[in-house]
């Protein structure tokens, strides 16, 4: 199964850290205020997570040095299941409900515009236009 595409506030964390290590940094960080120390000097948390080279490897993506994580749920939502989490496990993961995380996996994992079904061929709906 092919791994579902970030949205674009997503993708410096899964260049810098690779799909699965991004999941688990987002998880963790998501929602908070994250210093990008361009020096680590291993007292952080999220140093101990990604390893210093890593975490300065993702420091030179951030525009400044502190900002606040995205928390990106539709995103995670799909790459967990994609690993086969049940969705009542990936809506206690992202602190959502089931009802959210089925929501979230009905639209596209990076939140780009899908077109609308089709209803060609179906004579219940009457045509608008």
């Amino acid at each position: 199964m092919s791994l579902p595409r970030p949205p674009a506030h997503v993708t410096p964390y899964v260049d810098a850290l690779g799909h699965d290590l991004a999941v688990e940094f987002l998880l963790r960080f998501g929602g908070s205020r994250l210093y990008w120390a361009q020096d680590p000097k291993g007292r952080s948390e999220a140093e101990a997570l990604v390893g210093a080279e890593k975490l300065r490897a993702l420091s030179t993506f951030r525009p400044r040095e502190v900002t606040r994580v995205p928390t990106a749920r539709p995103w995670l939502a799909h790459s967990l299941r994609r690993k086969g989490l049940p969705v009542n496990q990936i809506a206690r993961m992202l602190h959502v409900s089931d009802v959210a995380v089925s929501k979230y996996l009905r639209q596209p994992p990076d939140n780009s515009s899908a077109p609308a079904p089709r209803r060609d061929g179906d004579d219940r709906q009457l045509s608008l236009f």
